[in-house]
């Protein structure tokens, strides 16, 4: 997918190296996100994108090398200030509340944000209404709006999870292995839902994900971690056509 034009930059990772116990998780990783732009971080199992997506968001101090977020520096800020900055993160287990229904998880989002969360309960049926059920529509949960979120499947569950991030309104969303775990139809739905969603709202996406058929059909960019290192970023006709990807993680074949 070329993308000739330029955008701005979103976020920008320099030289960011973690290190536990003497094993080096991600070492001295650099990569910029372009606003109202989808990329994507790829690599093995244990290539380290979870620890770079836990330094990003706050959740790690990195050893060396910063974050910053539309021009500010927040390496080291706590997740919680971070989110309060327009960053959103979904993890790979899924982070929602499993005894409420699917209105409920998403309104008390909405109230939380909303600096409401000390009297959350008292006034719920009436805060944020329109804006929860506005949420429900466009991620298609209406018909389950009033389902215990808990008993309904991966997928759904994940969607509701989609809906509990996106109700901080935040500008960009990191999303770790949004597929993982969900049947071949449930991920192309969810991606068809995510693409959807990013484009209507302009918001930035950075993902990862093992589904390469899902990096290849929605990413404009693609950086390659590989034992802590990235080894490539480029547009996905050029990561693809990497020899060095091909050989350490494509296996050779073009997908």
């Amino acid at each position: 997918m070329s993308d000739p034009q330029k955008h701005e930059t979103m976020l920008e990772v320099t030289n960011l190296k973690k290190s536990f116990s003497g094993f080096v998780a991600t070492n001295d990783v650099s990569f910029t996100v372009e606003k109202d732009r989808t990329t994507a971080v790829i690599g093995p199992n244990g290539a380290g994108k979870s620890t770079l997506f836990n330094l990003i968001t706050g959740h790690l101090l990195p050893d060396h090398g910063k974050v910053v977020l539309e021009g500010r520096d927040i390496t080291g800020i706590a997740p919680h200030k971070i989110c309060g900055m327009g960053m959103a993160r979904s993890f790979q287990r899924t982070n929602i509340f499993p005894k409420l229904t699917v209105y409920d998880n998403i309104q008390a989002a909405f109230i939380a944000h909303g600096g409401r969360g000390l009297d959350m309960w008292g006034v719920a049926n009436r805060q944020f209404r329109d804006k929860t059920e506005s949420m429900i529509e466009q991620l298609a949960l209406r018909d389950v709006a009033r389902t215990i979120a808990g008993e309904m499947s991966h997928g759904a569950q994940k969607q509701v999870e989609l809906g509990i991030a996106l109700a901080g309104e935040p500008r960009i969303l990191l999303l770790d292995e949004p597929t993982a775990g969900m049947s071949a139809q449930e991920t192309h739905e969810s991606i068809a839902l995510l693409d959807r969603i990013a484009k209507a709202r302009g918001l930035t996406l950075l993902f990862t994900e093992h589904d390469m058929e899902v990096v290849f059909s929605i990413s404009h960019k693609i950086a390659v971690l590989h034992q802590g290192r990235i080894i490539a970023t480029g547009t996905p006709d050029e990561v693809r056509n990497n020899e060095e990807v091909r050989r350490v993680y494509l296996g050779g074949d073009k997908h």
